[in-house]
């Protein structure tokens, strides 16, 4: 909802005002304040509407998700670098869907703003690999897949990729 200088803004201003309650010896209200103020600094390292966005894609409501992440006005001035990275992730994957020209863009733009996870970063390489597949770009989906399955530690994509490798085969 609000931009990411905006909450720091008020993260700091609670702070003061915390500080101030414990000068005056209203320890237990400053501590509150303490802990309210780390709301502000959470979000802003997570977006709140991301955060929503991914809750309604987990829910595979593909319409919820987008209605939140189409109030992120200016993505590029209201998000930090990672944030910009899984708000083209979760436009890439809604959009992998439907039309895979756009979602190949987003996805690319994704992975080169950075994701977190490599969890993400597997699965978004592997959305990729699939769209080259079907796009007849057998070495490119076989390098993705590749490196897909590198960053895959957790063996949670192990099928799927091997799903994918079949059918590269039949190419």
């Amino acid at each position: 909802m609000y931009n990411k200088n905006i909450k720091l803004v008020i993260a700091v201003l609670i702070v003061g005002w915390a500080v101030w309650q414990i000068i005056e010896g209203y320890i237990g209200n400053g501590i509150m304040l303490i802990l309210l103020s780390l709301i502000f600094v959470f979000l802003y390292f997570k977006n709140e509407l991301i955060l929503l966005a991914f809750l309604r894609l987990r829910k595979k409501n593909f319409e919820g998700a987008r209605k939140w992440l189409d109030k992120i006005k200016n993505p590029e001035s209201a998000l930090t670098r990672k944030q910009q990275g899984y708000y083209n992730y979760l436009l890439g994957i809604m959009l992998s869907q439907t039309n895979i020209t756009q979602a190949e863009k987003y996805l690319k733009r994704a992975i080169k703003l950075g994701l977190s996870m490599n969890q993400d970063l597997a699965v978004a390489k592997l959305n990729l690999a699939g769209i080259a597949m079907t796009k007849r770009r057998k070495r490119e989906a076989q390098t993705l897949l590749t490196e897909a399955k590198k960053l895959d530690k957790h063996n949670m994509l192990k099928d799927q990729i091997t799903m994918m490798k079949q059918q590269m085969k039949k190419i």
